[in-house]
């Protein structure tokens, strides 16, 4: 499952995104460090169901009418602050809570209305252009002291004989989330020297920034759209180049008032529609939400999600089914999963990701939607759906 942070500066939104994209209850307020110990939850990004294609919609609990919304891990920690690679703030905690996610959401308050410590302030007199680089620069600049921290062994490691440059650093930088694949892809992107003494602090940082960028990634979510000058949202939008306008407010109304059933919204539309009886009040806070998404097109929240997986990540979606014609499992449950794969994946890498035992005893695939055997080398692409033929049941 995939796994997706929020980061940023304290009151900046963040629980109430992450509530909005689960709806956990969690503690949500108007003031720094409303999350304290991390919130571990599970959202979904969102695709076309290749039910679609079929004569009737499947049925699957994920699948809202040929909407498919797919499972990823959304991680909520302690807000940032300058200095948090210092220890400053719950710095540590903050970060350390990062080592296993994917992607960042950098969830940044649009309207200016809280400093660079999240405390509130007057609406538009702080730039929120300035906390678009703040968590990349903490994010390496932590990565930095944990290299710094550990170049002594790296340096007694080079007086053996048997010595490797590269060997070194894959087993100092897979410590902190990086695969191997990850660390061999930074180092042919760098010159850096094979003896570690001769390295100065900037090789070190530009080592660690590389490691950040290519193993978390970030997403700016401009939040409170609804109440931030289009001036700063736009400028916002040009200062990165990921920028999602959102209103995690609006999105929680409405997921809230589809719960109830005085709405008709399914995350990520563009629109919805009121179907129940609200007071004044209600139906003036939903007026409002609706020129937020008629600007935005949406809310925002579930953009942002797909953007830092379809987009940043560059996942695709595709689906096992044990019956090629019907596209069922083995009790007659049509389109029953479905699952992230890095773009560029094969019928094997799916059979891997449903289970080991079936990559293992992975013998050959069929293509469901033309009905034909497919190459163990063939590339997946976005809502293909595979039968994985295996010695393993």
């Amino acid at each position: 499952m995939r796994s997706v942070a929020l980061a940023g500066k304290p009151n900046a939104g963040k629980s109430t995104f992450y509530k909005a994209a689960t709806l956990a209850d969690v503690a949500v307020g108007n003031y720094p460090f409303t999350t304290i110990d991390p919130n571990r939850g599970v959202s979904h990004v969102r695709t076309d169901c290749p039910c679609l294609d079929m004569d009737e919609r499947c049925g699957n609990e994920h699948c809202h009418d040929g909407k498919r919304y797919v499972p990823i891990e959304l991680i909520d920690v302690a807000g940032l602050v300058p200095g948090a690679h210092e220890g400053r703030g719950l710095g540590n905690q903050f970060l350390d809570a990062l080592t296993n996610a994917d992607v960042i959401l950098n969830v940044v308050d649009a309207s200016g209305g809280t400093n660079a410590e999240g405390e509130p302030v007057e609406a538009g007199s702080y730039d929120p252009v300035q906390d678009v680089e703040f968590v990349a620069e903490e994010m390496d600049l932590w990565l930095a002291g944990i290299v710094e921290r550990n170049w002594e062994s790296v340096e007694r490691q080079s007086r053996s004989p048997e010595f490797d440059m590269d060997e070194a650093l894959t087993e100092l930088l897979t410590g902190v989330g990086a695969t191997v694949a990850d660390v061999a892809a930074v180092l042919r992107s760098l010159d850096y020297s094979d003896d570690p003494i001769s390295w100065e602090d900037e090789d070190r940082e530009a080592l660690a920034r590389a490691v950040r960028e290519r193993t978390k990634p970030i997403v700016v979510v401009a939040n409170k759209a609804d109440v931030a000058s289009e001036d700063d949202v736009e400028r916002l939008r040009e200062a990165a180049d990921r920028v999602i306008p959102c209103t995690a407010e609006g999105e929680l109304a409405l997921r809230q008032a589809a719960k109830a059933g005085v709405v008709d919204y399914d995350p990520g539309d563009d629109a919805f529609e009121i179907t129940g009886d609200l007071n004044d009040a209600q139906a003036e806070g939903l007026e409002r939400i609706r020129g937020v998404m008629d600007e935005w097109g949406g809310t925002g929240v579930q953009t942002a999600l797909d953007e830092a997986v379809y987009g940043l990540l560059d996942q695709i979606t595709a689906f096992p089914v044990g019956n090629e014609t019907r596209w069922t499992d083995g009790q007659g449950n049509v389109l029953p999963d479905a699952f992230l794969l890095p773009r560029g994946s094969t019928p094997k890498d799916l059979a891997y990701a449903v289970h080991s035992d079936i990559g293992d005893g992975y013998l050959h695939a069929v293509d469901a939607r033309a009905e034909r055997r497919i190459g163990e080398d063939h590339e997946l692409t976005e809502g293909d759906v595979v039968k994985i033929v295996s010695t393993a049941k």
